[in-house]
């Protein structure tokens, strides 16, 4: 059901259209071309990388996929031909790269592309405990379809597309447990699918689908002992059933009549003079600002009425009591500066410290006190009393 091949100097391949192609570009092929590893008798195990690009073009086909896990592995083409490209020749060359040495060696792989019968009937899987890679080999893929025959039973099943989990929107797994990225795997048959697959679109299924429990399926124990598969995602297309969508338009209501064939202007433009509209758009707009900043220059200049004009027009009486309070702050101020400042309380000893009678202020009233610190320190205290230090032994 897929063609496998090894690669080869210009090899010629002829994949199916709508059936799963798969080419394998081994290492071990390409060694031979890269010069012999520098010690004798030591197992060359170089890293080896692969570029792949149709002739002419920086990338390969859009049907065509390319992977590589580690340039320790075997490179995989793998994809779907489409019918478009029946009959077209399409060479893709493959360029190896010796990640030791630098060399490089370039094949030519030309794909001839054949027509075959669509099968109408089409089901999608997802497996969730494998990877692209794991998939795309000849015995797992092959297990696959054995187990997909067993339940649906069809005379022709063809596996047409395999695609990783990551180019559908997926996320990369956590690196525990051996966990699996996942893949879709596209089969097709000739039949109808079987009562077993269908019921996957029961409703207690979907219901149990919608709240992410695993739906009841009678066969998954015929695909549980190796391939882990998803039911809520799978996909089941019938071909025989698909409806054109293309509808003839009936002209109504709502609809525009057609105007006819879209003719051009002319190259030939006349010339227009754009001084009006720049004397409307600018001039026209200044001119009015203008006009209005002279009005209120005049109205907040010339028309001031001053404070001599304000003092005839108040009462004696109430200038002379303004005058009076303004003396009267003077005043206070100046008598609020000559003043001296009381020492806080919280820098004043309030008793002494052994015989708790009550200690004078340290200054009387007229010291000097603007230089003074607010704390002060034991040293500074007279009134400290000095407590005994103890004496050794010896001294007595």
């Amino acid at each position: 059901y897929t063609i496998l091949s090894k690669v080869h100097s210009d090899r010629n391949v002829y994949p199916s259209a709508g059936v799963l192609f798969v080419h394998v570009l081994e290492r071990e092929y390409f060694k031979g071309e890269f010069p012999p590893y520098p010690k004798p008798g030591e197992i060359s195990n170089d890293p080896i990388t692969f570029n792949t690009n149709l002739m002419g073009y920086p990338d390969r086909p859009g049907w065509l996929r390319y992977i590589q896990r580690t340039p320790y592995s075997d490179g995989v083409l793998y994809g779907s031909p489409t019918v478009e490209n029946v009959g077209k020749p399409t060479i893709i060359e493959i360029t190896a790269y010796n990640r030791r040495t630098f060399e490089t060696a370039r094949h030519n792989l030309i794909i001839n592309i054949m027509s075959a019968e669509a099968l109408p009937y089409q089901a999608e899987f997802f497996i969730r405990n494998m990877n692209v890679e794991e998939m795309l080999a000849s015995e797992v893929l092959g297990d696959f379809l054995g187990a997909v025959k067993n339940v649906w039973q069809p005379e022709r099943l063809n596996a047409i597309n395999i695609t990783s989990a990551l180019d559908r929107g997926g996320r990369v797994p956590l690196p525990i447990n051996d966990m699996k990225e996942g893949v879709y795997v596209m089969v097709g048959a000739d039949v109808p699918f079987s009562s077993c697959l269908r019921e996957v679109e029961n409703p207690q299924n979907q219901l149990r689908c919608s709240q992410e429990m695993e739906p009841v399926i009678t066969c998954d124990k015929k695909f549980r002992t190796q391939f882990h598969i998803d039911w809520c995602k799978i996909s089941l297309v019938d071909n025989t059933k698909q409806v054109s969508t293309f509808q003839e338009v009936i002209r109504g209501e709502g609809i525009l009549p057609d105007g006819g064939e879209y003719k051009p202007p002319s190259d030939t433009l006349k010339s227009r003079d754009y001084y009006s509209d720049f004397l409307i758009t600018l001039a026209v707009p200044s001119a009015i600002a203008l006009v209005l900043f002279l009005i209120l220059a005049y109205i907040m200049c010339c028309r001031r009425e001053g404070v001599e004009k304000r003092n005839m027009q108040t009462p004696d009486i109430q200038l002379v009591h303004h005058s009076a309070i303004q003396k009267s702050t003077k005043e206070l101020r100046d008598m609020s500066k000559n003043r001296e400042i009381a020492w806080p309380l919280s820098t004043l000893p309030v008793f002494h410290p052994v015989t708790g009678e009550i200690v004078p202020p340290l200054h009387t009233d007229s010291y000097d006190n603007t230089s003074m610190p607010l704390m002060q320190t034991q040293q500074n205290l007279p009134h400290q009393t000095q407590i005994p230090q103890q004496q050794s032994a010896g001294q007595y």
